[in-house]
C-alpha cells in the first residue's frame, strides 16, 4: 500500500482545519508546532522534509497537547537535541511514552510499521527494550480506556481512509519476546 505524506495533510486539514484552526504543513529539517500569530492566522504543525513519519510523530504530539499548550511554540516543551547525558535522555523518554503510543495507532490504522525511537543516537544508550515496553503499555492503557479524543478522531480517519480494523485491539500491536521489533501485523 502507498503511503503519501499529501494524504495526511489532506486527511487532517479536512478533520481539523475548521475545528481546531491547524494546519498541517511539509517543513524543511525540524519539525516545530507554530501557535497562530499576527505572521500565520492558523496554528501550523510543521512535519519534517515531508516524512511520513514526522508527519504522525508531531500530529500525535498534538493530539497529546492540552489547549493551553497548543498555544504555545512546540507546545512549550523542553526540547534538548542528539546528544543528551543519561538524565536529559530519561526527561525525553518519559515525555515520549504517550506521544509515541499514538503515533503506533495512527501506523496500525494506516496500515504501516513503527518503530519506537528513543532519538539519541550520539548520546546516551539507554535501555531501550525497556522504553518500548513503556509505549506497548501505554497503547494497552488506551485501548483499554480510550484514546485523547482527537487521536481517537484522526484513528477512525485514517482507518476509513486505508480500510483498516477498528476498534483497535492490543492483538494488532505486536512486540517481539524481547521488545526488538514494533510492527503493524
Amino acid at each position: 500500500m502507498a503511503h503519501h505524506y499529501q494524504d495526511l495533510i489532506q486527511l487532517f486539514d479536512k478533520t481539523f482545519s475548521n475545528t481546531h484552526n491547524t494546519r498541517l504543513i511539509k517543513g524543511a529539517d525540524e519539525p516545530i508546532y507554530l501557535p497562530a500569530s499576527k505572521e500565520c492566522s492558523y496554528h501550523q504543525i510543521v512535519f519534517a522534509r515531508g516524512y511520513y513519519a514526522s508527519a504522525f510523530h508531531e500530529i500525535a504530539h498534538w493530539c497529546h497537547a492540552g489547549a493551553k499548550r497548543r498555544l504555545l511554540e512546540d507546545y512549550g516543551y523542553w526540547y534538548v537535541p542528539d546528544g543528551r547525558n543519561e538524565q536529559q535522555q530519561a526527561k525525553f523518554e518519559q515525555a515520549e511514552v504517550i506521544p509515541q503510543a499514538i503515533e503506533w495507532a495512527f501506523n496500525v490504522a494506516a496500515k504501516r510499521k513503527f518503530h519506537v525511537s528513543a532519538d539519541n543516537l550520539s548520546g546516551f544508550q539507554a535501555d531501550t527494550e525497556r522504553f518500548k515496553l513503556r509505549v506497548y503499555q501505554q497503547v494497552c492503557h488506551f485501548i483499554e480506556h480510550g484514546f485523547p479524543e482527537r487521536a481517537q478522531q484522526f484513528i477512525e480517519v485514517l482507518s476509513t481512509f486505508y480500510h483498516s480494523t477498528l476498534p483497535l485491539t492490543v492483538e494488532l500491536f505486536q512486540v517481539d519476546s524481547t521488545c526488538h521489533e514494533i510492527e503493524y501485523e
